[in-house]
């Protein structure tokens, strides 16, 4: 280069500013060249300049371990519960403060966000099986067999779910008691709903009645279906029953309340159960496990999705 003509360096890193361009300037009819990236290749050979990466956590006590390691004052924590409970560590986020408006200088509390952890909730199994029939239509062996096989999940009611010394109920009782007031319910024992599965047998009677008005004498006419026992007794089944299941893997275990329907359709009988209020219980699983990591971490958190980073 120098024997076709003078070089000129328009810019060039330094120590204290290794931000700036490696730039060069040929003669004319050489073209110019930008340096700048295998300049700063050179100077991360051995060591980067900033750190940065994505670390993929497997359980909340190592998000936490892995924030509290690399903290700094800009540190925050996102969380977010839908579509899927995430928390979301961003070590190198923008510091607080008015924005800094300077083509020069830039605004010092800017960062680049791309030193991240994030950690996904795995929901347990026990979550995943009881989610995976809820609202579905079962047969009488396919309910049956999986009751049996999640014998371990079930809680019986307690004396004060029964109506028996309500005013010495604990605050999850009055809960339970509160949700079988509203859907006009009661609750069962397992060991009620096995007998069901194995022997139940529901029988017709039907029967019309008819209502006549005195002021005009029109007559309506009612078909009515009872469903009765084999021994001719009106059915009178309980349709709650209690689960105690971890939302998350190693999580706690949540009491949740089941809605229990059968459908019959002549000599066919279906089951249905439902968790009552199952997405209330991720959310507060989900948030309990939020709060949680940011009081450990002492680091803010914000609901939500950062705007710089991968999440």
């Amino acid at each position: 280069m120098k024997r076709v003509g003078e070089v000129q360096i328009l810019a060039m890193p330094t120590a204290e500013a290794p931000e700036v361009p490696y730039i060069v300037a040929a003669p004319e009819a050489m073209r110019l060249h930008d340096l700048t990236a295998q300049h700063r290749q050179v100077i991360e050979a051995l060591r980067p300049l900033q750190r940065k990466g994505k670390a993929q956590l497997a359980d909340l006590d190592s998000l936490i371990a892995w924030t509290n390691r690399f903290k700094g004052d800009a540190t925050a924590l996102f969380g977010q519960i839908h579509p899927t409970p995430k928390l979301v560590s961003v070590i190198d986020y923008h510091g607080g403060g008015a924005p800094v408006i300077d083509a020069e200088n830039g605004d010092p509390n800017a960062s680049h966000g791309r030193h991240t952890g994030v950690y996904t909730f795995p929901v347990s199994e026990e979550w995943k099986r009881w989610t995976g029939i809820d609202g579905k239509s079962l047969t009488k062996d396919e309910f049956g067999e999986f009751i049996e096989d999640n014998a371990d999940d079930f809680l019986d009611p307690t004396p004060a779910l029964l109506g028996q010394n309500t005013a010495d109920a604990e605050p999850w009782e009055m809960r339970m008691i509160e949700i079988a007031g509203k859907l006009q319910g009661r609750f069962g024992q397992y060991a009620a709903l096995n007998l069901l599965s194995r022997e139940f047998k529901v029988h017709e009677v039907g029967h019309l009645e008819v209502k006549t008005s005195r002021d005009t004498g029109e007559q309506k006419v009612q078909f009515l279906t009872e469903h009765r026992d084999p021994d001719g007794q009106p059915l009178t089944l309980p349709n709650l029953f209690m689960i105690a299941i971890p939302v998350f893997e190693e999580g706690a275990l949540y009491r949740l309340a089941v809605r229990f329907r059968y459908r019959k359709s002549g000599s066919d009988i279906r089951f249905i159960v439902s968790l009552y209020n199952a997405d209330v219980a991720l959310r507060d699983a989900a948030r309990e496990a939020m709060n949680r990591a940011q009081a450990e971490t002492e680091v803010q958190l914000l609901m939500g999705v950062p705007e710089v980073g991968s999440s």
